[in-house]
């Protein structure tokens, strides 16, 4: 079988996935947040940590199934993001 795109340009659009990946993933994680200290209803904090993790590891499984590259890259990706997230949190007053 072979592979429909090529190797390094799979990587390239892994990375750029791992990277809205991320940036969705941190959202979310600040909204959990956000409803677990405003003592919002527990289950809707739940459902969506839930899925949230989901998500994430369905993405991470899907790359491991294109190959190491790919799942390299996307978790390179999702790194990236988190570290954007961080620096955009700490700048926050």
């Amino acid at each position: 079988m072979t592979p429909l795109l090529a190797p390094y340009p799979l990587a390239v659009l892994a990375l750029c996935f791992g990277f809205a990946l991320g940036l969705l993933h941190f959202a979310s994680l600040r909204r959990v947040t956000g409803l677990y200290i405003d003592g919002g209803p527990p289950w809707r904090a739940l459902a969506l940590q839930l899925g949230r993790l989901a998500l994430l590891a369905g993405v991470l499984v899907g790359l491991a199934l294109l190959g190491a590259l790919p799942l390299l890259a996307g978790t390179l990706g999702l790194l990236l993001a988190r570290q954007l997230v961080l620096r955009q949190v700490r700048k926050a007053p």
